[in-house]
């Protein structure tokens, strides 16, 4: 099927769940991501700056571009003055410099934090106790810039769908519990990311409001450098 048929039968279900489909581009050509744009889809995702940047300054303007892999805080000026949505939040220095670089862009970047649930050592994110210490800290308080609109997190890669629900049952908890004791009177905090190609059926069934699917939409990735891969 072509791309606009993937992209079709995947909202027809994230639709009917009302999750929100974030379209993972990274590595697409901008002839990719517009068949998928003709066919009515608006946000995408990027891990990498200098290739978000770039397809942003090419393709339409309406495009609402999340970055979705891990930010190094020297990066973060590039994106925020356009960026729609910070998917990788992994420390209270990222934060800061997120907050910094939104007062000069003169608006306010909204975040999800990102929780480490993997049974992998090559994950980032924020443990569970992190994650609190860093909401209950003065430096947070301080923050006006950065809307903290909910959690992330990527479960195992593995084929053991038990494990799988499990990480993303504790996610789900967890983004419960963390609404309920920081963000109680704030209907903004309304975001759990979680979910891929491989297990966004079980990330669905767990309650997430955000999948980030790719390769079931484009196709298995090429990349241009076997040195990407290792």
């Amino acid at each position: 099927m072509s791309i606009a048929d993937n992209l079709i039968a995947i909202k027809k279900e994230t639709d009917q769940n009302n999750v929100t489909l974030v379209v993972v581009s990274k590595t697409k050509p901008n002839q990719d991501i517009m068949e998928a744009y003709d066919a009515g889809q608006r946000i995408f995702g990027e891990n990498q700056v200098q290739e978000l940047v770039e397809k942003h300054e090419a393709l339409p303007k309406d495009i609402e571009w999340h970055l979705i892999g891990h930010l190094q805080t020297n990066k973060v000026k590039y994106i925020a003055p356009f960026i729609s949505m910070i998917h990788s939040v992994d420390s209270i220095k990222l934060l800061q410099e997120i907050n910094k670089q939104a007062i000069k862009a003169d608006r306010v970047i909204d975040c999800l934090l990102q929780i480490y649930i993997a049974d992998e050592e090559t994950k980032y994110g924020l443990s569970f106790d992190e994650a609190i210490e860093l909401l209950r800290s003065d430096e947070f308080a301080e923050l006006k810039n950065i809307r903290i609109r909910g959690l992330m997190g990527i479960a195992t890669n593995t084929d053991n769908e038990k494990q799988i629900k499990e990480e993303f049952y504790e996610l789900d908890t967890f983004f419960d519990g963390i609404k309920q004791s920081y963000f109680r009177k704030e209907d903004s905090f309304d975001e759990l990311s979680m979910g891929m190609s491989s297990d966004y059926h079980i990330a669905i069934e767990q309650n997430s409001t955000m999948v980030r699917i790719g390769s079931t939409i484009f196709g298995a990735r090429q990349y241009p450098d076997q040195n990407l891969l290792n």
